[in-house]
C-alpha cells in the first residue's frame, strides 16, 4: 500500500489545495470528517470562486449589454470576460463560438433542436439517422430520442463490450451515409471509460455527419482542446469543474452557428423586431435569449482561472495516479466487482462497482455513517445498468483535492459494510 501511494507525491500539493475548499473541513455524524468522493456529480468550490460570486453581487450586480451606467458596464465586462476565459481554456478559435447555457443538458438540447429546425444540409428528418452510444448520460440520449420522435429520424447506437468500452466493431454499419449527427461522451460518467474520439470522428467525417461531444466529465479533468478534437460541437458544465451550478457551455464551429437557427427567442438574441418578423443577432448572442446566468458565468470564469493556475495536465496526472491507486485497492476488496475498465488505462476518475449482493443504496448509507460520501444508483445512465444486468452501482469519483487517505477511508468503509451485512 505504501509503495502505491508514493507515486502520488509531488504531482499536486493537495494539502494546500484542500485549504481552498471550506466544505472539506466539514464534519458529519458525530464529528467524522467528510470524505467527499462524488465529484463526478458535482465538484466542491474553492474560496476563489465563492469570493468572485460574492464580489459580483455586492459590487457589480446589474443586467448586461443594456445599461450605460457604471455597474451595468462592469457587469457586462465581467460576463464577457468570462467568455474570453472559457474560450482560452478550451482553445476555441473565436470567443464568439462560446455559448453560455444553464448546464450541459441544455447545451445538448440546444444542438438537437437546432438540427431539428435547420434547413439542408443540416436538417434531421425521416430520411436521416442519429447516432449515440449505450453508455451516455440520459442528457445525451433523451434529446435525441425526442428529436427522432418529432422528425421520424432513426436513432442508432454503439453497444458496450464486457470490459466497459464502446463496441466499434460495426462502426461502418452504425455510422452510414444517412447519418446526420453522431453524439457521444468523451468520458463516461458511470464507467469512467475514455472513448476513442479520433476513430469515431474519422468515420463521421467520411460520411459528412456532424459530431457533438459531451465533455462534462472531461473538461474538469484534462486538457480540453476543441481544435484538436475536430468535433463540431462540444458541451460541458461549470459545476463539475469547481464552478457554480446554473452555468454550462456549448462550443460550436463558427460557420455552423451562423447557419443554424436559434432555439430560444426573446431579448438579447435579436437585431430587429417588428410585428411581422425578426432578425437575429450574430452568435453567440443569437443563442442566449433573455437575461443570461451572469453571476454564474463570473463564477465559471473564476473557476477557469483557478484550474489554469494549477495546470490541467498536472490535475490530470494527479487524478490518473489516484485512480490507479483506487483500482488496485478496490480489486483487493472481497466480492467487489468494478463495472467498467478494471485498469487505470484509458479511464477517467470515476469508478463504479457492486459489492456482492448488497444493494448499492445500502452500501452508500453505511459509508455515509463513516463520513464517506459516494454516489449510488444508475447515475443517469440506466442503459448501462441494464447492459450489465445490475440494478445500480456505487460510484466513487475523484478530483484535484482527492487524496490516497480518502481512498483508504473508502476501502475501510467497505470492510465495515461487509461486516455490517455479514
Amino acid at each position: 500500500m505504501t509503495d502505491a501511494r508514493q507515486g502520488l507525491s509531488g504531482l499536486l500539493d493537495t494539502e494546500a489545495i484542500r485549504k481552498d475548499f471550506p466544505i472539506l473541513d466539514r464534519t458529519v455524524h458525530d464529528g467524522k470528517k467528510i470524505v467527499y468522493l462524488d465529484s463526478a456529480a458535482t465538484s466542491q468550490k474553492p474560496r476563489q470562486v465563492l469570493d468572485a460570486l460574492n464580489a459580483y453581487y455586492e459590487r457589480h450586480n446589474a443586467n448586461v449589454h443594456r445599461g450605460v451606467y457604471t455597474i451595468a458596464e462592469e457587469a457586462t465586462a465581467l460576463y464577457e470576460g468570462a467568455r474570453d476565459k472559457v474560450a482560452a481554456f478550451i482553445n476555441a478559435p473565436s470567443r464568439d463560438e462560446v455559448i453560455f447555457t444553464k448546464n450541459a443538458s441544455e447545451s445538448l438540447n440546444l444542438v438537437a433542436n437546432m438540427l431539428g429546425w435547420a434547413d439542408e444540409p443540416y436538417r434531421v428528418d425521416r430520411d436521416t439517422e442519429i447516432v449515440t452510444t449505450e453508455m451516455e448520460h440520459h442528457s445525451n440520449i433523451v434529446p435525441w430520442q425526442l428529436l427522432a420522435q418529432r422528425t421520424g429520424a432513426k436513432l442508432k447506437w454503439f453497444g458496450i463490450t464486457d470490459d466497459g468500452r464502446l463496441d466499434l466493431s460495426n462502426i461502418d454499419e452504425i455510422i452510414t451515409e444517412k447519418t446526420k449527427i453522431v453524439s457521444f461522451t468523451l468520458v463516461s460518467n458511470i464507467l469512467g471509460t475514455v472513448n476513442p474520439v479520433e476513430q469515431i470522428i474519422r468515420r463521421a467525417q467520411q460520411v459528412g455527419a456532424l459530431v457533438c461531444i459531451d465533455a462534462s466529465q472531461a473538461a474538469p479533468h484534462m486538457v480540453l482542446d476543441v481544435q484538436a478534437l475536430q468535433a463540431d460541437f462540444v458541451a460541458f458544465t461549470g459545476h463539475k469543474m469547481v464552478g457554480p451550478t446554473g452555468i454550462g457551455v456549448l462550443w460550436g464551429r463558427q460557420e455552423l452557428l451562423e447557419d443554424l437557427p436559434p432555439f430560444l427567442g426573446g431579448g438579447e438574441m435579436i437585431e430587429t423586431v417588428s410585428m411581422h418578423s425578426s432578425t437575429y443577432a450574430p452568435a453567440p448572442h443569437k443563442f442566449e435569449a433573455g437575461t443570461p446566468p451572469i453571476a454564474q458565468a463570473v463564477g465559471l470564469g473564476a473557476a477557469v482561472d483557478y484550474l489554469t493556475a494549477i495546470g490541467m495536465e498536472r490535475i490530470h496526472q494527479h487524478e490518473k495516479a489516484i485512480t490507479e491507486y483506487a483500482v488496485k485497492r478496490l480489486l483487493d476488496v472481497p466480492d467487489l466487482r468494478i463495472i467498467g475498465p478494471a485498469t487505470a488505462e484509458d479511464r477517467g476518475a470515476a469508478i463504479s462497482f457492486t459489492l456482492g449482493d448488497i444493494h448499492p443504496h445500502d452500501v452508500g448509507q453505511v459509508l455515509d455513517e463513516q463520513g464517506v460520501a459516494v454516489r449510488v444508483g444508475h447515475h443517469c445512465a440506466r442503459p448501462v445498468c441494464l447492459r450489465f444486468g445490475i440494478p445500480a452501482t456505487t460510484r466513487a469519483s475523484f478530483y484535484l483535492y482527492s487524496t490516497p487517505a480518502e481512498v483508504d477511508a473508502l476501502v475501510d468503509g467497505l470492510e465495515h459494510v461487509r461486516n455490517f451485512f455479514g
